[in-house]
Order: C-alpha cells, then structure tokens, then sequence
C-alpha cells in the first residue's frame, strides 16, 4: 500500500468520526409521568414504551440519558425540552 493511499483511507475515516454528546433528562417534583412521557414522544421521536421507560429511569435513578447525536442536532431538542419544563443537559 502506498503511502498517499493510506493518507487519503486516513483522512476517509477521520471525516466519519464525528464527537457525540448525550442529552440527558433529569428528575424534578414538578412533571407528571404523563408530561414526560409525552414531551419525549414530541421532542426525542421516542416511541410510547421507550418514553415510558426513560421516565422510570429518571423517577428511580435521578437521571437518564435520552438522546445520543451530535451537539447541534441535540441542542434544539434540549431547549424543546427546557421550554416545557423539563430539566435537561447536553453533555
């Protein structure tokens, strides 16, 4: 393999790897499940049984992550999120 080949796969899969953030949801006394549960179908597209369980975690563990992608494609969703009262963190 040729130097300049190995360079240009190199460059191939630095382009590929792209940083991913979490968004996570927090637990607060103020949300009901129902609220949760329907502003994760909104905002996350999840569907109405890994809603749910995502609403457990944060009611049993204090936190969960709902969301794995890049910070630009999460950060619309966060303030989504913040905007209906819930409380959320990109990491």
């Amino acid at each position: 393999m040729s130097l300049d080949h190995q360079y240009q796969e190199e460059i191939a899969v630095n382009q590929l790897i792209v940083e991913q953030s979490e968004l996570l949801l927090f637990n607060d006394d103020v949300n009901t499940f129902d609220h949760v549960i329907n502003m994760l179908c909104k905002y996350c597209d999840h569907d109405l049984l890994q809603a749910e369980q995502c609403a457990w975690i944060v009611h049993n563990n204090g936190k969960c992550m709902i969301k794995r992608g890049e910070f630009s494609t999460l950060k619309p969703i966060c303030s989504a999120l913040l905007n209906a009262g819930l409380s959320a963190k990109i990491l």
